[in-house]
């Protein structure tokens, strides 16, 4: 059967608490006044959106696109410990990564957070000797305390048998070390349910266009619905700017004469058929900073990342032909040529790095969070990484708590008392998520391993939610496109539990369509079409 033909009946399916119509979350955003509105719904203000709440604030947060729309969904996918850091001497950032990136892993989204093996070629004629990588990954296993093993050095034969596509000419070792990946955009939609859960008040496709003030301070803003063009506003006692490549334009509503703070690099990627199966990702030395990678990443191979500073407008950011032909050629240095066709990319994506103003080159810029308070008392966030996101959006609230004669202080729950490691909904074992999946279906039900395995791995425990609309209606459970595991009951779920307003907010951020490729323009049409139900 083309799955194509069968359009899911709509509008009839409950599972848990839909979300709040958009008219209606305008109206409770409109008539309250909030202890906090974060503008920027990326990994930093939904961070501090979740923090904020937990800590018993009464929080609001807009953006001016989709939740994790920019930046946050276009980036190496990578929870790690940055081996990079360690040429700079930046140990103890290294090991402060390492945590994280466990503590994620093991207790906050294990069903979100899968480790992967990296082998790191030494090649004749590198940047770097065997020597020295095998030192450097042994180091940096040490910081992890070997939790993902020992960093060490194994032999080209060795290597190829996981990785047949490595090229061997001139290979000389190959060291190993272990670090984590996902994917970013269903991390970013399991934090923002999870601040919700927590009690804050979200809306996307909610633009920005002016601030409010009172007696000099700025205590709200005025928003647009980009959907329909309602216009509202919200109140808040304190509001906090973590708009990203945007931040400098929030802070000019509040002062005019702001300064830039911050500067961006470009980082783009390249998303390609998998020819074989790939037992570990490939990073590989470019020069005494830069590493590209080549990822086995949703059943495809991700290609990148480049690293170039940017000035243009955040909202133009694309991959140029030249982005192609350089992560390419890259990625070149380690991998065989019939695995980087061009007929072989099916998705290529960019996103800009916030990075502090200062001297030097972006790729050697340091990855660090800045915070600064404007001259009408709006704070703003910039810079941060993925695998850190937890720890900057308690280093933020720790901020927000220390501001001399702050709105906020007295209200606040202190951040020691919190639990400090709150998992994300639907935390569960996935192995397990996947086998009930298949053993608890009804009679004749269309699930079948693939995508039971998929939902285990981007939903968790909330995958049953998805698997009862599919058993309540066949036609849910028929996949969107016959080359993919996703099938129609998500773009249901996306709709009623995950905000998915547009077309592309479903085959970009909440289902993989678009990076394999299957967005084709019958699959975009039944997808507008549910989407109005």
């Amino acid at each position: 059967m083309n799955t194509l033909q069968s359009v899911p009946s709509l509008g009839t399916h409950q599972a848990g608490t839909r979300n709040a119509g958009r008219a209606e979350t305008r109206a409770l955003l409109e008539n309250a006044t909030y202890d906090l509105l974060v503008v920027g719904g990326g990994i930093l203000g939904t961070s501090v959106a979740w923090h904020a709440a937990q800590s018993g604030l009464r929080v609001a947060m807009v953006d001016a696109g989709d939740f994790a729309g920019a930046t946050s969904s276009a980036s190496s996918k990578l929870v790690h410990g940055g081996l990079r850091y360690l040429q700079t001497g930046a140990v103890k950032l290294v090991a402060e990564n390492h945590h994280e990136r466990r503590v994620l892993a093991k207790d906050v989204a294990p069903h979100l957070v899968n480790p992967l093996t990296f082998y790191l070629p030494v090649y004749k004629g590198g940047p770097h000797g065997a020597a020295k990588l095998g030192a450097g990954v042994f180091a940096y296993s040490a910081l992890s305390a070997f939790g993902d093993g020992v960093g060490r050095v194994i032999s080209p034969a060795k290597a190829v048998r996981d990785v047949p596509a490595l090229r061997t000419q001139d290979l000389k070792a190959v060291a190993v070390y272990g670090d984590h990946q996902m994917n970013d955009s269903r991390m970013a939609v399991m934090t923002v349910r999870a601040a919700v859960d927590a009690g804050a008040v979200v809306l996307n496709h909610a633009e920005v266009t002016g601030l409010r003030f009172t007696r000099g301070r700025v205590t709200g803003a005025e928003l647009r619905d980009r959907l329909d063009g309602a216009e509202f506003g919200v109140d808040a006692r304190l509001v906090l700017n973590a708009t990203g490549p945007w931040v400098d334009h929030l802070r000019r509503m509040e002062d005019s004469a702001a300064a830039p703070s911050i500067r961006l690099s470009k980082g783009a990627h390249i998303v390609l058929k998998r020819k074989a199966p790939w037992k570990a990702a490939l990073a590989t030395p470019i020069d005494k900073y830069r590493i590209t990678f080549a990822l086995p990443w949703e059943d495809q191979l991700l290609l990148g990342t480049t690293d170039e500073q940017y000035e243009g407008d955040p909202a133009d950011v694309r991959v140029t032909e030249a982005d192609i032909a350089q992560i390419l050629d890259e990625a070149a240095f380690s991998v065989q040529d019939a695995h980087l066709s061009r007929d072989l990319i099916t998705y290529a994506f960019a996103g800009l790095r916030v990075l502090p103003g200062g001297p030097g080159g972006t790729a050697s810029a340091k990855r660090e969070t800045v915070v600064t308070e404007g001259s009408a008392g709006m704070l703003s966030v910039a810079g941060g990484k993925w695998t850190t996101y937890r720890h900057i959006g308690r280093t933020v609230m720790d901020k927000l708590a220390k501001l001399p004669g702050g709105p906020l202080a007295d209200d606040m729950e202190p951040q020691s008392r919190l639990p400090r490691r709150v998992p994300l909904p639907g935390v569960a074992n996935p192995n397990a998520v996947a086998h009930r999946l298949l053993v608890d279906r009804e009679p004749g039900a269309r699930l079948d391993p693939l995508t039971a395995r998929h939902l285990a791995t981007h939903y968790g425990a909330l995958s049953f939610e998805i698997a009862r609309l599919a058993n309540e209606d066949p036609s849910l459970g028929e996949r969107i496109h016959q080359d993919g595991p996703e099938i129609w009951a998500q773009v249901v779920y996306a709709r009623d539990h995950e905000w998915a307003a547009t077309v592309d907010d479903v085959l970009r951020r909440r289902t993989t369509l678009t990076v394999r490729g299957l967005d084709t323009e019958q699959v975009r049409s039944r997808v507008e079409e549910v989407l109005k139900g």
